[in-house]
């Protein structure tokens, strides 16, 4: 990574902030039960990034909605973090994925935002959330490799910022050519390996490198766009990708993710305003 692009952590937990806090209609219809035991359906387990219901992999963050999941509202506090490490407990809370303990972000009655397990593999996994003595459902869930998804805001913009650190908006919109960092969830494993709910401290560059793309309005940005594509220092679970826009993008394109077959929604979009208009 070129030592000219930096990487970001003084952003990292205002994206905390950007984690869907209204129940998407399509994922609050699956959601049922009432009563004491927490309540929820494998199909009210999304990607924290995108909030669809798909296939997560290792190290993803994830969202679970549902009902009776905890008494109160809590988001992690510095206070949590001991040796670095995110906790796997708050207020009597725990998300267990095939029996490992996830690292949590946020509880409350309705939604909790956990890390999908690092050292897991794809295939087929469980997953059970208890809230003191009481145990919801075990339901069953796919983990592929990876599952990309860039975080969003106002709608359905892309979250990133330019090297000064502010938000890339319609206020400040990223222009051609210039390098702007994203933030995504879901990229996979990283070189070297990570713990699972490790704060990042340094550059953990993500092992499918090679095999991500990332699209403009459906075609394949050029070789080198992207100069990081790894783990984003001060979090757990946040990936960044550090990229040089290509020269000839046009007005607020739709940005996509690609790692094999993998890939994130097509309808997200990336302010940018082409020198030509900023000029005008």
């Amino acid at each position: 990574m070129p030592a000219t692009v930096p990487l970001h952590c003084k952003h990292s937990f205002a994206i905390l902030a950007v984690f869907a806090a209204v129940t998407p209609l399509a994922v609050h219809a699956q959601i049922s039960g009432s009563g004491g035991a927490p309540a929820y359906t494998a199909q009210s387990i999304v990607n924290a990034a995108t909030q669809t219901v798909e296939a997560l992999a290792p190290n993803t963050i994830a969202t679970l909605y549902g009902t009776n999941l905890a008494d109160s509202t809590r988001a992690v506090a510095s206070t949590d973090i001991v040796g670095g490490l995110m906790p796997t407990s708050l207020n009597g809370v725990g998300v267990w994925v095939n029996g490992i303990a996830c690292s949590l972000f946020l509880i409350s009655p309705t939604q909790i935002n956990f890390l999908v397990p690092y050292k897991l593999t794809a295939g087929t996994v469980s997953v059970l959330v208890a809230r003191d003595s009481l145990a919801g459902p075990t339901v069953s869930i796919q983990l592929n490799n990876t599952s990309p998804g860039l975080f969003l805001w106002n709608g359905n913009q892309a979250v990133g910022v330019h090297l000064n650190g502010r938000v890339i908006s319609a206020a400040a919109p990223a222009v051609p050519g210039e390098i702007v960092i994203l933030y995504a969830a879901g990229l996979g494993r990283t070189s070297p390996d990570t713990t699972s709910g490790q704060l990042a401290t340094s550059a953990f560059q993500i092992y499918y490198a090679s095999q991500l793309q990332l699209l403009f309005n459906g075609s394949p940005a050029p070789a080198g766009t992207v100069l990081y594509a790894g783990l984003a220092p001060g979090f757990a679970g946040l990936y960044q990708i550090n990229v040089q826009l290509p020269a000839s993008l046009t007005a607020n394109p739709l940005i996509q993710l690609s790692i094999g077959p993998q890939s994130s929604p097509a309808s997200i979009q990336l302010i940018v305003q082409p020198l030509a208009l900023a000029t005008q």
